[in-house]
């Protein structure tokens, strides 16, 4: 019981986390923009986000499980908050370049989670895997954005 409380509560940080995302949508600011073909639909962002979510919050809640609070916990952590301001970045202050930068580090940090826990958690190692591709897509097309405007 104590396990799937715990659960509950990683799955509620992420939440919050997503929260942030959802407060600050792209809005008609990010359709004037220039973008690139290879550009997703928007109705593919909240599916692909929804379902890494849940990922991100199971590997956080596993590595917790196991080790408690340790560095890749304060690396997951980090990379929730990273993960929170590029939405404040990008569609509310419209700071390309910041936002950019931000997934980067969202990136770097995504990486570490993983090198971290591999020998360890491969479950959560695993789980962050999807978060790397997706991100990885995320910061090639911000990347565009910034420098097609």
């Amino acid at each position: 019981m104590k396990s799937l409380l715990t659960l509950l509560v990683f799955l509620a940080l992420v939440a919050a986390a997503a929260f942030t995302g959802m407060s600050y949508l792209p809005g008609e600011w990010y359709e004037a923009l220039v973008k690139p073909g290879w550009t997703p639909p928007n109705w593919l962002f909240p599916p692909v986000w929804t379902a890494l979510y849940v990922m991100i919050a199971v590997a956080g809640w596993r590595v917790f499980e196991k080790e408690g609070i340790s560095s890749a916990m304060l690396v997951w952590a980090v990379s929730l908050q990273l993960n929170a301001a590029w939405s404040v970045l990008m569609f509310r202050e419209h700071l390309i370049g910041y936002a950019f930068a931000d997934i980067v580090a969202l990136l770097l940090s995504i990486v570490a989670f993983i090198s971290m826990t591999w020998s360890t958690n491969r479950l959560a190692s695993l789980l962050f895997v999807p978060y790397l591709i997706w991100v990885s897509y995320a910061a090639a097309l911000n990347f565009a954005i910034w420098q097609l405007n």
